[in-house]
């Protein structure tokens, strides 16, 4: 009888090992602010809450206003299915980043302010770093859903991950003087951002539900994600909201447009569609909005943005957080369609005026192949030349760390020698996800993976990428301008187009003065 008992208290103990081994008795089932939810547990412990409502479906009265919060439940909502995305125009079947990112059609709907959690914490006291995602897709279209974006990974290596839906084109960025009007806050345009904002102030509330800590909390976000978060970092409505910063080829520090001109634009959008009122474009069907264009992007508002990103980290207003900044070696360079070099030299007379000759000295372009070259450079320049900016401004302004990369691996596989380390290439490095694209990837590419989403877990930890094993990342210098490579060799690297830098940055003072 005793052998039997020790026997199944052995066994007992067994399961529950495996059971804790394999995070069994991680958080699966959390009451948040609206009411109670159930995500699902994946295989590898880690807990997924799909298609939590942040704010309040924006539609009908509620397009292009400010989010408002999300209406509570009764019982148990479900959370084992992604929302849908935000509106937008389906992809291109068969185009690069179709293939790549968005293997699915994924359905859309004005009714898309909803967030993602991914965590392993098997308590809720844990308090564990958290890292919020804002995707890319030129503020036209992506989601936070998409393969790319899995967070386990993250999650196993001790981050809880946030991955947000937030309005996009029309219905995220137009302004108009009747929005402005009845706004209360004498502003319009920028809604995007005002979801973004809702989604880190949701975060606040109610991350420490699924073991996260509201106190330790990094943005992350890519292209346009990262664009939004320079501008994020530059208001002073994100202030206490996260307390690092990942940005990821992209930055808004240059001139930007004024509200008067997006109203302006907004009026002849309204125009164009027949709308002689605000109530009018509100009862038109979103495809038809979305078919006609009329997003103006983001722009100084006078309420997210009282001035320019660039003026605020210039006057040391930005929040003081340290971050991460980088850019990829060969960005979109490898996407353009070739022009002649004649139509090269007169692009660069129109654009450029009086810089057109320093320009085409950086940028030549006496025949085809010169020309092709010029055009490649150009793209990869004018990202890193943005990111530099952003990491120049920070350091001057700013207490806090910076650590500045440059993505130099070449995907193997479809269109490499075309492409290169070409423009979101890094994002299945960082989220360790590289199962979530058909490429033929080496043993490399597998370490590479799990080494950067260690270098983004520690910062993430501590405001530090750096950590035992790894490499070690130091500290961005502005004047001696030395990044740290991310590729087949990770190592310190002096960029090798510092004077072509130097010509973007010109370019934007003199467009700052004027």
């Amino acid at each position: 009888m005793r052998r039997r008992n020790w026997i199944g208290i052995r066994a007992t103990l067994a399961f529950l090992g495996i059971a804790i081994a394999q995070g069994a008795f991680a958080i699966d089932r959390v009451t948040i602010e609206t009411g109670a939810v159930e995500g699902i547990r994946a295989a590898s412990g880690v807990s997924i809450f799909r298609g939590l409502p942040y704010a309040a479906p924006p539609v009908g009265d509620l397009r292009w206003q400010s989010p408002k919060p999300p209406a509570a439940w009764t019982g148990v909502r479900k959370a084992d299915k992604f929302p849908a995305a935000c509106i937008q125009a389906p992809q291109i079947k068969g185009s690069f980043y179709q293939v790549e990112f968005y293997p699915v059609d994924e359905p859309t709907s004005e009714d898309c302010l909803y967030l993602n959690v991914y965590t392993a914490a098997q308590s809720p006291s844990e308090k564990r770093p958290v890292l919020v995602w804002i995707h890319g897709g030129g503020l036209r279209e992506g989601s936070g859903s998409l393969p790319s974006f899995d967070g386990e990974p993250l999650a196993l290596k001790g981050v809880v991950l946030v991955t947000i839906n937030y309005r996009m084109n029309v219905f995220g960025f137009f302004a108009h003087p009747e929005l402005t009007r009845t706004s209360g806050r004498n502003a319009s345009g920028n809604y995007g951002f005002q979801d973004q904002l809702a989604a880190l102030q949701w975060v606040q509330r109610n991350i420490a539900a699924f073991g996260g800590d509201p106190k330790n909390v990094t943005v992350n976000g890519q292209s346009a994600g990262s664009r939004s978060i320079s501008c994020l970092m530059a208001s002073p409505l994100s202030r206490g909201l996260f307390h690092r910063v990942i940005g990821q080829s992209g930055a808004e520090v240059q001139s930007m447009r004024s509200l008067a001109a997006a109203e302006a634009d907004g009026v002849t959008y309204a125009e164009k569609l027949g709308a002689k009122s605000l109530a009018e474009l509100r009862a038109i069907p979103a495809g038809v909005l979305l078919k006609a264009g009329g997003a103006s992007g983001p722009i100084v508002d006078g309420y997210v943005l009282p001035a320019s990103p660039h003026t605020l980290f210039s006057q040391g207003k930005q929040n003081d957080v340290p971050v991460i900044l980088g850019s990829t070696l060969d960005e979109q360079g490898g996407m353009q369609e070739p022009i002649s070099p004649e139509r090269f030299r007169q692009q660069a007379r129109e654009r450029y005026g009086a810089r057109a000759d320093a320009f085409l000295q950086l940028y030549p372009a006496s025949n085809e192949a010169e020309t092709r070259r010029s055009q490649h450079d150009v793209s990869r320049d004018t990202w890193a030349a943005n990111m530099r900016r952003w990491a120049r401004l920070h350091s001057a302004t700013g207490k806090s760390k910076v650590f500045v990369y440059y993505f130099t691996r070449v995907a193997p596989g479809r269109d490499s020698e075309r492409y290169g380390a070409f423009h979101s290439g890094e994002l299945v490095y960082h989220f360790n996800n590289l199962k979530s694209v058909n490429r033929t990837w080496e043993p490399l590419d597998h370490k590479l993976a799990d080494i950067m989403s260690s270098y983004w877990v520690n910062f993430a930890s501590k405001g530090d990428p750096n950590g035992p094993g790894l490499p070690t990342w130091s500290v961005y210098d502005p004047v001696a301008d030395i990044t740290f490579e991310l590729g087949v060799e990770l190592k310190p690297r002096r960029r090798p187009d510092g004077a072509r830098l130097d010509f973007w940055d010109e370019l934007v003072k003199m467009q700052l003065a004027r």
